[in-house]
């Protein structure tokens, strides 16, 4: 059950990290899964970009990818990387603190490896939602 926090090419240390794995299993938990070896790296835009391009042949700057490495069913396994400047940029552009919109993408990540997905208009909805329900579960933690 093993909840990794790498960086690349950034200054940035995550807070609270206990308080943010103890939150991680509970999101879990609460969907009927149980962690195996979640690895989330905190990198910079261009590190990210570069990430998007090579594995998804994407050109464009996002503020996360989620590569699932599950192999047993209920169990997670994956790497989540976050661009902070995008991280603070959102926070920035919606008028929210950085700690939120953190456990936002922290936890949409979590939300993909759960199977959640964000294509269509309803499937951003229902995710949207599910972040909602974990930071409000990461105030209580």
């Amino acid at each position: 059950m093993a909840i990794n926090f790498f960086y690349e090419e950034t200054q940035f240390k995550l807070p609270e990290r206990q308080k943010r794995k103890t939150w991680l299993r509970e999101i879990a938990k609460v969907e009927s899964f149980k962690i195996s070896e979640l690895n989330y790296i905190f990198c910079s835009d261009e590190y990210l970009y570069q990430i998007n391009v090579d594995y998804l042949n994407h050109d464009t700057l996002t503020d996360i990818i989620t590569f699932d490495n599950s192999e047993k069913e209920k169990e997670l396994a994956g790497d989540i990387f976050i661009s902070i400047d995008r991280v603070n940029e959102n926070a920035e552009k919606h008028k929210i603190d950085q700690s939120t919109e953190l456990s936002r993408v922290i936890s949409h990540g979590l939300f993909h490896l759960l199977g959640y997905k964000d294509k269509s208009k309803d499937e951003a909805i229902a995710i949207r939602a599910k972040e909602e329900f974990a930071i409000e579960l990461f105030s209580k933690t």
